[in-house]
C-alpha cells in the first residue's frame, strides 16, 4: 500500500474522493457512507469550504497508486451566521470511505481520526448493511448512539429508485417547472434559503456549487408559483459513469407545502435524469420513525430504502 496523502481538501482531492464514491455506487452502493456520494460530497464541501474548511483534516490512502480510502474530520466549531445565530459542533465528526475491496483500511482512518481529533467526543457512522465496518468500529471503542440512532434520532436513510415507469407529474394550475438557468442567481438562492429558512447559503457560496462537478444548471430544477415566487428547488447530481442521478437538497417554500409540489418536482425531476442518461436515482432522508413526512415524500415517488446510518460514538477519555 501506499503512504497516505495528508492534504488540503480542495477540488483535486475532491473529484478523487468522487471518483471512489463512482466506483462503490457501482459495485456495492448499499455501502455509501452519509456525504460520500458524488453529489453529498460536491454539495457539502462546496457550500461549506469556507465557512469550516479551517476546522476540516483530510486524508487520502492509496493501494497501487489508486485511491482506495480517505477520511475527512470536521473538528469542533462555532462560526456566525449572518443573522446573529451561530453553527456550531461540540463533538469531531468523521466522514470516510473504502473501496468494497479494501475495508481493512477503516483501521488505519480511525487510528489517524484519534490523532488529529484529540481528546473530544468522536462520532462517525457505518451503514447497517456493511458488517466489517460494524466490527471495526467496535473494535476501536465506538459504540451505537442510542440518541442520534434511535426512533426520534437524526440518522438518514439512502434510498434508490430504478427509473423504469415514472408517472408524469402533475402541478396546481398556474405552477410551472423552471430550471436555474431560466433565472437569476439570486432567486435560485432565494428559494434554497425559503425551503431551509436555518441555511446560510449566498451567491458567492452557490457560485462555488455551481463550479463543483458535476452541478448542471439544466438539472437544478424549481416549482415557480402563480405569483413568480420560486415554491420548491432540487438539485440533482449526475455521474454518468454509474448511470447514476442523485437528488440533494429537495426542498418546498413552508408557503406552499402540501400540494404536491415536492412529489411532482421528483417526477419532472427523474424525467430529466432519465434523458439525461441515468439509469437510477438516489436520495437520502431522516429515517427515524419520528419523521414519517421526510420518508412519504420519496416512498410516494416509488423510491425504497436502501441502507440506512448505524451513528457512532467514541466518547473522550
Amino acid at each position: 500500500m501506499d503512504a497516505p496523502h495528508p492534504t488540503e481538501l480542495g477540488p483535486t482531492e475532491l473529484r478523487l474522493m468522487q471518483g471512489l464514491a463512482q466506483q462503490v455506487t457501482t459495485l456495492r452502493p448499499e455501502l455509501l457512507n452519509g456525504d460520500a456520494t458524488v453529489g453529498e460530497l460536491a454539495w457539502v464541501w462546496a457550500k461549506d469550504v469556507d465557512a469550516l474548511g479551517r476546522f476540516w483534516r483530510h486524508r487520502l490512502w492509496f493501494v497501487d497508486g489508486r485511491l482506495a480510502g480517505w477520511g475527512w474530520v470536521c473538528l469542533p466549531y462555532r462560526v456566525p451566521r449572518g443573522d446573529g445565530t451561530f453553527r456550531e459542533a461540540a463533538a469531531a465528526t468523521l466522514t470516510w470511505q473504502v473501496h468494497p475491496d479494501r475495508p481493512e483500511l477503516l483501521a488505519e482512518i480511525l487510528d489517524w481520526y484519534d490523532d488529529v481529533a484529540g481528546n473530544v467526543d468522536r462520532q462517525t457512522i457505518v451503514q447497517s448493511a456493511d458488517g466489517p465496518a460494524q466490527a471495526i468500529v467496535a473494535a476501536h471503542g465506538y459504540a451505537f448512539d442510542a440518541e442520534a440512532g434511535g426512533d426520534d434520532g437524526s440518522w438518514v436513510q439512502f434510498n434508490m429508485r430504478e427509473l423504469t415507469e415514472v408517472p408524469d407529474p402533475v402541478l396546481p394550475e398556474g405552477f410551472r417547472f423552471r430550471t436555474a438557468g431560466d433565472v437569476p442567481v439570486a432567486d435560485a438562492v432565494q428559494a434554497h434559503r425559503d425551503a431551509w429558512n436555518s441555511s446560510s447559503l449566498t451567491e458567492a457560496v452557490f457560485d462555488r456549487v455551481r463550479r463543483t462537478w458535476p452541478y448542471r444548471a439544466d438539472l437544478h430544477v424549481l416549482v415557480e408559483a402563480p405569483d413568480a415566487r420560486l415554491a420548491a428547488t432540487a438539485i440533482i447530481w449526475l455521474d454518468e459513469a454509474s448511470r447514476t442521478a442523485e437528488f440533494e437538497p429537495v426542498g418546498t417554500h413552508l408557503e406552499f407545502r402540501r400540494r404536491g409540489l415536492g412529489t411532482a418536482l421528483q417526477l419532472h425531476g427523474m424525467h430529466l435524469a432519465r434523458a439525461a442518461g441515468a439509469t437510477r436515482m438516489l436520495v437520502a432522508c431522516l429515517g427515524a420513525p419520528a419523521h414519517p413526512a421526510a420518508r412519504a415524500l420519496y416512498t410516494g415517488v416509488g423510491f425504497r430504502a436502501l441502507s440506512r446510518d448505524l451513528p457512532q460514538i467514541k466518547r473522550a477519555r
